[in-house]
């Protein structure tokens, strides 16, 4: 518990210096620079598991270089999305099972790894540490440990199709129908009311998307009940997701699927596919990680490019607890005990962290964990013609700086979503109702810590 209160308090105590550390003054001058290519690593393989999927695997292409340069051969030996790879890294991890170098982790998964994992302070300077988000790196450093080096950090934003928001027909329409204007949310039943307008007048086809299953959609029930007040897990560890405001968050589900709001397939849905509906131009609003920027953008995939507008998120229900949505965290590699080539898997995170590697990935979209890559996309808006592609950075900043959010940062906290998530996807389908599952899912999560030994620290 010592632990899990101590990365706890320093995520939030760290975050206001992120949001101030990542608005530098000047743009870097030059080309972007690499890192890690000065050793000459011939006749070492290195072996990853990394993610996939979506947007992820563009950075891979850059291993090219990095064998070139150092002439080592990289493999990547499994690549599956978060979920999936979660998985394999505990069953591997407690199996014995590790045959790579180089490892995901991620700030919301990584204290359950913590004793498979290497001190990355072994292998990073000072002086190589400090080029990336001082927040980060110290939110990931427990009891003087440093579990992860971060790739790129992500808050959920509120997505929305300006072809609708500034329609004179449709705004028209909205006023007559509830008595309002028609403006960008900024509480849930706000979110509610807009989402059901746009469907039942046949202006898209969801009013609302989101992940129906795995943690995507336990974070986002999670979210929707800390920003109107609530917790999932109170300050004696004790579940209480099951509170007066959880069942109404879950109630909300509820009737978003059966009323046909979200998508019938939702339960089927992790990110891929909830990008895609709102890709095709199939839903209304939503919130979603600024990692698809460079996706939706895309006129030749994407329906909706240059027909959406970005916010901070929304409020909750309505009461005096209610705050802005905005859950967080950073993707990261990390080098398991296991490894056989751990100076060589340090190398190869350099280059793939580096200045050069991470503009680009940052380029698609993904929020940079590097003052040195926040200076040049500062730079790269400011002569964009796309006025969405500067105050997309101003509102990362904004929420990065007042909404960040993480999940529980403790080892169950993906076991808890494991029961969590199914029961959610219960009460959507109606097989269960909202008190029943939420009270059922939180003795099954209040047994999980009781077996981690909470209740006897």
């Amino acid at each position: 518990m010592r632990k899990a209160l101590l990365i706890l308090a320093v995520v939030v105590l760290a975050l206001a210096s992120f949001a101030s550390a990542t608005t530098p003054a000047t743009a870097q001058g030059g080309e972007p620079k690499y890192a890690g290519l000065d050793k000459d690593l011939s006749g070492v393989t290195i072996r990853m598991a990394n993610i996939g999927g979506g947007q992820y695997e563009n950075m891979y292409k850059s291993i090219a270089m990095f064998e070139e340069k150092t002439k080592a051969k990289v493999e990547i030996v499994f690549l599956g999305d978060g979920f999936e790879i979660d998985r394999k890294l505990k069953t591997d991890y407690a199996t014995g099972a590790v045959d790579y170098d180089v490892a995901w982790n991620h700030t919301s998964f990584m204290m359950q790894f913590i004793d498979f994992v290497e001190d990355l302070k072994q292998y990073f300077s000072a002086e190589e540490l400090a080029q990336y988000s001082k927040a980060i790196i110290d939110s990931a450093t427990v009891d003087g440990k440093l579990l992860l080096i971060p790739r790129h950090a992500d808050i959920s934003a509120l997505h929305y199709r300006t072809d609708l928001y500034d329609n004179p027909d449709v705004q028209a329409a909205y006023e007559k129908e509830t008595g309002m204007k028609l403006a960008v949310p900024t509480t849930l039943e706000e979110v509610d009311r807009q989402a059901r307008f746009f469907v039942k007048n046949g202006y898209t086809k969801f009013g609302y998307g989101l992940a129906g299953k795995e943690e995507g959609l336990t974070g986002r029930f999670y979210e929707l009940l800390f920003a109107s007040g609530g917790q999932f897990i109170d300050d004696k560890y004790e579940p209480a997701f099951n509170s007066e405001i959880g069942v109404k968050v879950a109630e909300l589900l509820r009737s978003w699927y059966k009323d046909g709001i979200i998508a019938q397939d939702t339960p089927n849905l992790i990110w891929d596919g909830d990008a895609a509906n709102f890709c095709n131009g199939s839903v209304a609003l939503k919130l979603e990680w600024y990692g698809w920027y460079s996706y939706f953008q895309d006129p030749k995939n994407c329906a909706v490019a240059g027909k959406f507008g970005l916010s901070t998120g929304f409020k909750g229900f309505s009461n005096e607890g209610a705050r802005r949505t905005g859950w967080a965290g950073a993707h990261a590699f990390a080098i398991p005990t296991a490894a056989k080539n751990k100076e060589a898997a340090a190398q190869l995170i350099k280059f793939l962290t580096s200045e050069a590697v991470a503009y680009e990935e940052a380029k698609l979209g993904f929020l940079p964990v590097r003052d040195d890559v926040w200076a040049r996309l500062i730079n790269d808006a400011a002569a964009s013609s796309v006025p969405l592609d500067k105050i997309r950075l101003e509102t990362a900043r904004q929420q990065i700086g007042e909404d960040f959010k993480t999940p529980p940062l403790i080892a169950e906290w993906i076991p808890i979503s494991n029961v969590v998530f199914p029961t959610l996807q219960k009460i959507m389908l109606g097989d269960v109702s909202a008190k029943e599952g939420l009270d059922a899912a939180a003795a099954e999560a209040r047994q999980i810590l009781a077996d981690a030994g909470y209740y006897n620290k």
